[in-house]
């Protein structure tokens, strides 16, 4: 009776020693991609560059595509993820160009830069 006990007890440390390691990559990789979603207030950005309403729209939408883009980004793996995080970021500064006056784009680039650079997202 007392080696089924201890069996029984040596079986339960190690199904639980074991998830608990799966329990802490889960989380890693959680809070890696957590890095790459992008939640942007369009309001608040239209107030500091102040948008018209049809830069507004356009705005909306190019910010929109960056979200669903660096979502693929967040969960893909390795060299995948680095080359979508690179083309989503491309794809994203030549339409917000496109739609921005200078000065509009050049603090839209800054603002981008300073939450990529919180985010652990820029190389060094």
């Amino acid at each position: 009776m007392k080696k089924i006990v201890f069996t029984l007890a040596a079986l339960m440390t190690m199904t639980l020693a074991f998830a608990e390691g799966e329990t802490k990559t889960n989380a890693a990789v959680a809070a890696e991609q957590a890095k790459y979603e992008m939640n942007i207030n369009v309001s608040a950005l239209a107030r500091t560059l102040g948008l018209n309403s049809d830069e507004f729209d356009a705005v909306s939408y190019i910010s929109d595509n960056l979200k669903k883009d660096m979502k693929k980004a967040g969960a893909a793996e390795g060299e995948d993820r680095a080359n979508l995080y690179k083309k989503a970021i491309k794809h994203n500064l030549s339409y917000m160009h496109a739609v921005l006056d200078e000065d509009q784009y050049r603090t839209y680039v800054k603002l981008l830069n300073a939450t990529l650079n919180n985010r652990g997202l820029n190389e060094k």
